[in-house]
């Protein structure tokens, strides 16, 4: 469990501000997906396992899952492009699905593994609140220009 330092609550708040600013009503906030931590180094968002978010057999939704991964990887990538003149979008992921979850909350880290100029690649894992992983995934998104 990751535990934001002063640093990195700092750089949170400000980057929630600015995406209060251009953010309009999605995906993330009818699942329930809730940001903890975002900086550039490090995503953490939370979800609840409840009926937006599990299939029809009472499970966590592997859509559900895949969702909050790339919510995570791609404020990630937005945090580090050149928001004036850049954007990211997702090109691909995939996502391994290891443990159900029937309830609760689920936690989601985020961190990069390559921030270039014309990509990004990102890897998550989804938890639960012992530590056990639930799902990980890596997301490939495209660093592409503001229109």
């Amino acid at each position: 469990m990751t535990i934001p330092n002063a640093d990195s609550q700092q750089e949170t708040v400000a980057a929630l501000a600015e995406l209060r600013t251009v953010k309009t009503p999605s995906l993330v906030d009818l699942l329930g997906i809730e940001v903890i931590e975002l900086t550039r180094e490090l995503v953490v968002l939370t979800m609840p396992v409840d009926e937006r978010t599990r299939q029809p057999f009472g499970i966590l939704h592997g859509g559900a899952s895949v969702a909050l991964i790339e919510s995570a990887v791609s404020l990630g990538a937005w945090r580090n492009v050149d928001r004036a003149s850049e954007a990211a979008v997702g090109l691909e992921i995939n996502a391994n699905h290891l443990r159900a979850k029937r309830d609760g909350i689920v936690r989601c880290v985020a961190t990069p593994i390559h921030r270039g100029r014309s990509t990004q690649v990102w890897t998550a894992t989804i938890t639960d609140e012992q530590d056990r992983p639930i799902c990980t995934g890596r997301c490939t998104l495209a660093v592409v220009p503001v229109r």
